[in-house]
Formats: C-alpha cells, structure tokens, sequence
C-alpha cells in the first residue's frame, strides 16, 4: 500500500475512533440534545418569521424564540407533571389508608356478577376472598418498596434533571441562532452525496415534525376528553388518569383503550351500569375515534409509514429508549425505509443505463 493510501486510511481511522469517543462523551446527555433538535425543528418556522421582523439579528430572534420554547413547552409541561405527581401521590395515599377494605370490594364486585361466572370462579377452589386480599396485599407492598425506590431515585436524579434541562436550553439557544450553517456545515462533511445527504436530512426533519406534533395534538385530545369524562363520572383522580391516557396514546390503536377498558369493566362489575356505558361509549365512539381519524393524515402522513410499522417502531423505541423513544423509533424506522429506497433507486439507475450501454444499435436500413 503506497504512503498516501496509508495516510488516508489512517486518517478515516481517527475521524471515526474520535467520532465515537465524542458520541460516547455526550451520551449521557443524549435525551437533551435530541429534544433541543426537536424544538429547533419544531419552532424553526417563529424563529425565521422573527429573524426577518428584526431585521437579521440573530442573538435576539433566537433570545426570542428560546423564550417562547419555555412558556409554550416547559413551563406548561413541568405544571402538568407536577399536578400528575401530586394526583399519584393522593391516590397512593388514600388506596394505603386503614378503612379500605380490598375484600369488601371484590365481594361486591364477585355478588354482582352473572351465576355462571361465580360458579367458575368457584372451580377454583376460592372458598372465600381472604386469600385473595392476602396476595393483593402482599403485591401492593412490593409495588410500594418499588414506588418509593423510584421515587428515591428520582429525587437523587433531580440536579441531574436540571442540569439536562440546561443544556437542552443552551444548545437550543445556538441552533435557532446557527442552525442554517450548522446544516450547510453537515452537508458539506457527509461523505453521501448531495442528493441523498438532503433526501436524509429532509426525511429527518419530516418524521420529527409528523412524530411529534401529530403524536403531541392525538395525546392532549385523548387526554383531554378521557379526564373530563372520568371527572365527570365521578372517578377518582381524574387527572392522574387523564395524563396516563395521553401517555400510553403514543402507542397507536390500543394506547387510551388501556386506561378506559378497565375503568369501563370495573363500573360493569361493580353494577354501576350507566356509567360504564357511558365510558364505553366515549371511549369506543369518541376516544378511539379520534386515534383512527387523526393518526393517519398526522403522524402517517408525514412518515409515510404503515401503521403496523409506527406501532412496533413506537414499541421498539419506547422499550429501549424510554419515553424518547416514541421519536427515535419512528424516525429509525423511516430513515431505514428512505436508506433503502434510495439504494433501490439507484440500483435501478445503474441497472437501466448498463442495458443502454449494452444495447445493439439500430440498424436504419
């Protein structure tokens, strides 16, 4: 091998080795620098529109549009997750108070049903509800050791918390102000193509949109409706289940259904008809409704992605990223789907100009 091929390939060996290493340096902060791209992503649009009402001054639209990122997104968030923290919190603590009587409720619950169903349950050899309310009891105590190690962790995670959120903010902060070169500057160093280097980056920007907003409108709907209703029928922590609602809504098809199906059958059981009718119908005619007509021009549309995929990309992503991964899943899926197309395209090119290059030709005769 001649000494410039060896420098060259030694040179690729330290861009990919220090690439690596820096990935690894900033991996802790992942979550923050993702969410800051996503802003950026999101608010690009207020940011260009104030960038031209001020003239090109570009420390102060982006002052301006971090600003707008905190009162639209942060703040209203952090009161949501305190307001979810304290409903949990009340409803733990009136579930491990003295007077509640597990049994009592499940002997309710077992009175009410059908002859047949009691008799099956009495196959069982179920003599009475004590054993029952012993081993709820004893899960119910390894779920709060559980709940309180989480809680310990969260609250040793809290300067953690802070410190990501900094960042978030400060990195958002230089890619509103230096977003249009750091783009020129990523196309310039990919080893891609033009073509495909945009293609790339113009699928990137599109399913962080179609993911996130299309995701974000479907969840404060669900959200919305499920907690009124759930308010309005007189269940208890109506905020706390309304929240979970717009969470697990992130999981197309069967996310809300998670939350209301229960709270439906156990109306059901409990002889509380009317209500749990009503929540069956809010749920199945409203609730899913919203889910199957929203979810496709939203999210779909702008990932151009079946729904079978979004469903176990989102899965996939949520199982291995947490909550953030309700975007990255999507978005390697899409970009996997776009990698691939453009390599089938290209295949096709290759393959039609070498049958033209082989082509005999025409005699005019």
């Amino acid at each position: 091998m001649s000494t410039p091929a060896v420098q060259r390939t030694s040179f690729i060996a330290v861009v990919v080795i220090t690439s690596v290493a820096f990935a690894w340096l900033l991996w802790p902060f992942y979550g923050a620098l993702l969410w800051a791209i996503i802003l950026a992503i999101l608010f690009n649009p207020l940011h260009r529109v104030l960038l031209r009402r001020l003239g090109g001054r570009r420390n102060l639209a982006a002052g301006i549009s971090l600003l707008a990122c905190v009162f639209i997104v942060i703040i209203p968030g952090s009161i949501v997750i305190a307001a979810f923290a304290q409903e949990a919190a009340a409803l733990y603590e009136r579930v491990g108070q003295s007077n509640f009587d597990l049994a009592k409720g499940l002997e309710a619950i077992r009175a009410s049903l059908p002859a047949f169903v009691g008799d099956a349950l009495s196959s069982f050899n179920v003599e009475s509800l004590q054993d029952v309310q012993e081993r709820l009891t004893s899960f119910l105590a390894q779920a709060a050791q559980v709940v309180a190690s989480r809680a310990l962790s969260i609250g040793q995670g809290t300067a953690q918390f802070f410190v990501s959120v900094g960042v978030m903010l400060y990195v958002l902060f230089f890619l509103f102000r230096d977003g249009p070169q750091l783009a020129v500057t990523i196309r310039r160093a990919s080893p891609l193509s033009a073509h495909h280097t945009d293609y790339i980056l113009g699928k990137f920007s599109a399913v962080v949109k179609a993911t996130v907003k299309g995701n974000v409108i479907i969840a404060a709907i669900q959200g919305t409706i499920g907690g009124i209703t759930f308010w309005a029928l007189g269940i208890e922590a109506a905020l706390l289940w309304g929240v979970l609602m717009a969470i697990l809504s992130l999981l197309p098809a069967v996310g809300a259904f998670l939350v209301w199906g229960p709270a439906a059958a156990y109306l059901m059981l409990s002889g509380q008809y009317t209500k749990g009718f009503i929540l069956i119908a809010v749920g199945a005619l409203v609730i899913s409704m919203i889910d199957n007509l929203l979810r496709p021009p939203l999210v779909g549309a702008g990932t151009r992605l079946p729904d079978y995929v979004i469903l176990v990309s989102t899965l996939g992503g949520l199982a291995l990223f947490g909550l953030n991964g309700f975007v990255i899943g999507p978005l390697i899926a899409a970009l996997f789907v776009a990698v691939w197309s453009l390599f089938v395209q290209d295949q096709s090119r290759a393959t039609m100009a070498k049958a033209a290059t082989n082509a005999e030709p025409i005699d005019p005769r």
